[in-house]
Order: structure tokens, then C-alpha cells, then sequence
């Protein structure tokens, strides 16, 4: 897995705290971006956010290039609404390294070889399917959910918070929490302030999950300490 966040908005704290600030103050918004206090836009910034007001936060975007991840893994992912894709094409690009995932479950059991071997199997056919010239949009239809591929991700930081509190909980699958993992890391160095509270429920308080909660809080781990 590959994940880097490649752009995000210019200041995005300062300008979620300006924006926070602007809808109970007279000035115009380029009079507080400009005079505003950077402790004090701070101050306010982290009241809206544990204030629950996070519309003001939609105001800073980030985009991350992502790849060598699982179709099993998007299918996920894209499920997240408020957020913009690009995801590489299977009908125009032909998968010619043959990249694939493997859970550590399969790949530390009886059942690694098979799987390898199944795995071949599949990528021989579909290379066979495409020296037949069938279209490379049907032959696709063979690849398995354990298939590489790369996606363009571009979030708010309000849909950002959302994100990492379902997604970095224990109870997500193993790849994209590794995945909501690596983003976090790197919009806590691009945006700490914004993002010092986020990640899981359990880091803030008693777990949301009730009764389906794994007992296993990751408030002691160093992402989010």
C-alpha cells in the first residue's frame, strides 16, 4: 500500500477558524484572515470542533493518491458520500503486473500456496482472454476482489473526522484501517491542530460500538496519544 497526501488547502486551519469566525463577526472574510490571531483562531477552531459545529471544516480540502490496495478495499471506500474518486479503469487499463493483495490471515495459514496458485490461475486466463483479443472490459469480469489498483481521494475535513472515526476503529477490515491509519498520520503533520482529536470513537470517550465493541481501545497507541 501507497498512500500520499499530494494536496490540501492552503492553511487549512486557519482558514476553517476564519470561516468559524466570520458568521458571528461584522468584517469581511479577507479582514480576518488577515488580522486574525493565530492562537486565538486556533482557540476557536478546536471549540467548533468539539462543539460538534463542523460545517466550517468542509471549507479545507485534501486529496491523497492511493495505490497498491484492493478493489475489496474500494468497494468500501467509495461508500464514503461526501468525498471525489478517480479510481483506475480495469476496461482501459490492462492489469499487467499482476499485483494482487493478500490478507496476513491467508498468507500465514495452510492455505497461502492455494491461494498463490489460485491467484496465477486467474491472471494466466485473463492474459490468455486478452492474447484472444477479447475487450479487456470483459475479460476484467475474471479478476478477483484481491486485484491491485489505484484511486485518487479527495475529502473534506469535516467528512475527513467521519472517516477516520469508523474507519481506524478495530472493527473495520484489517486494510482499510491500515489505509485511514496512513491518511490520518499525514493530515495530523499537514493540519495537527485539526485533526487532534480524530480517529475512533474510543480515543475521545467510552466506545460508540456498545455491545459490538472489540474491549481493545487504541487510546494508548502513538497516532492518537
Amino acid at each position: 500500500m501507497h498512500v500520499r497526501l499530494v494536496k490540501y488547502t492552503q492553511d487549512p486551519e486557519k482558514t476553517c477558524a476564519v470561516a468559524a469566525m466570520y458568521s458571528v463577526k461584522e468584517k469581511v472574510p479577507d479582514e480576518l484572515f488577515t488580522e486574525a490571531d493565530y492562537d486565538k483562531a486556533m482557540n476557536v477552531l478546536r471549540r467548533v470542533v468539539a462543539s460538534g459545529h463542523h460545517s466550517v471544516l468542509e471549507h479545507a480540502n485534501f486529496t491523497f493518491n492511493v495505490s497498491g490496495v484492493s478493489r475489496a478495499l474500494t468497494h468500501q471506500l467509495v461508500r464514503h458520500r461526501i468525498a471525489s474518486y478517480t479510481q483506475q479503469s480495469q476496461r482501459y487499463v490492462k492489469l499487467k503486473e499482476k499485483g494482487y493483495v493478500t490478507p496476513e490471515k491467508i498468507s500465514s495459514s495452510e492455505f497461502a500456496e492455494k491461494y498463490d496458485s489460485m491467484i496465477e490461475k486467474i491472471n494466466s486466463f485473463y492474459q490468455e482472454m486478452l492474447d484472444a483479443k477479447i475487450p479487456a472490459e470483459d475479460a476484467r469480469y475474471i479478476l478477483p476482489n484481491a486485484a491491485h489498483t489505484s484511486i485518487v481521494i479527495t475529502m473534506n475535513a469535516r467528512e475527513l473526522l467521519h472517516f477516520f472515526a469508523l474507519r481506524s476503529c478495530n472493527r473495520a477490515q484489517w486494510e482499510i484501517r491500515e489505509l485511514s491509519d496512513e491518511m490520518l498520520r499525514q493530515c495530523k503533520q499537514a493540519a495537527p491542530k485539526l485533526f487532534e482529536k480524530a480517529g475512533p470513537g474510543c480515543i475521545r470517550g467510552p466506545c460508540p460500538e456498545g455491545e459490538w465493541s472489540c474491549g481493545k481501545p487504541r487510546n494508548n497507541e502513538p497516532l492518537f496519544s
